[in-house]
């Protein structure tokens, strides 16, 4: 796999901070067994030596990703999170067809440590999102997801309780997406295999907002990255 220039994926930047749109495929940290894969954090490193990564993604998810250059603007950073003061909001494709509007799920789920995550109302922390559906396909819905806690798989998990998996979450019954499903006569040569607009989930983390040392806001938007651009664009053309 190609890694991008790590220049190439800064969004903004100033004496304290970085905040980068992560692509696809690249972890945010390193991952426990030390792979020696490329991440986030490693690229970071190598751009500024004291950078440390804030918050994580996971690993399929793209987009916005705060990194700080000093320990005092990772504490700040820190204590904005454990706060909930951090302004997230991603967007997800998800199969079928959605009217959310404010939806709020509060639903506590319980990380077993092995890469799953379950609902558990015993055992569970707490674990809050609103959604909101931003368009209408004949087939999916594009929907506007803001998490208030920061638990692992959270936006995916509260979603799935909804039966609106994102496309292309198997752990969750997502179904990838298929050009063939949506477009008329579309045909596919005998001994070809059709594969799926997106290799990932649709899940994309658009838009942060956090304050910086000084006290003011950081806003932050992240295009979409080819993948994700790609299906919307097939959607707008062919599920519309």
């Amino acid at each position: 796999m190609k890694y991008p220039s790590f220049k190439d994926l800064i969004l903004f930047e100033n004496d304290d901070y970085i905040v980068v749109n992560k692509p696809p495929f690249v972890a945010s940290l390193d991952e426990r067994g030390g792979s020696g894969e490329v991440n986030i954090l490693r690229l970071a490193k190598q751009y500024s030596a004291d950078a440390q990564v804030c918050h994580r993604l996971d690993k399929e998810t793209s987009g916005a990703i705060i990194i700080a250059k000093t320990p005092e603007a990772y504490r700040s950073v820190a204590m904005q999170f454990e706060k909930r003061k951090v302004n997230k909001v991603y967007h997800a494709v998800v199969d079928g067809q959605f009217t959310f509007n404010e939806l709020f799920i509060d639903l506590p789920i319980l990380n077993d440590g092995n890469k799953s995550v379950t609902i558990d109302r015993k055992e569970g922390k707490r674990a809050e999102t609103i959604f909101n559906s931003i368009k209408n396909y004949r087939h999916y819905t594009l929907v506007e997801c803001k998490p208030i806690t920061g638990r692992m798989h959270q936006i995916r998990i509260h979603l799935a309780t909804q039966r609106a998996a994102i496309a292309g979450d198997d752990m969750y019954r997502g179904k990838p997406v298929f050009l063939s499903s949506m477009k008329k006569g579309y045909r596919i040569a005998k001994d070809d295999e059709e594969l799926p607009i997106m290799k990932r989930f649709a899940l994309h983390a658009r838009h942060l907002v956090f304050k910086g040392l000084d006290g003011a806001d950081i806003v932050i938007e992240a295009p979409y990255p080819k993948d994700f651009a790609t299906l919307i664009k097939l959607l707008d053309k062919f599920d519309a």
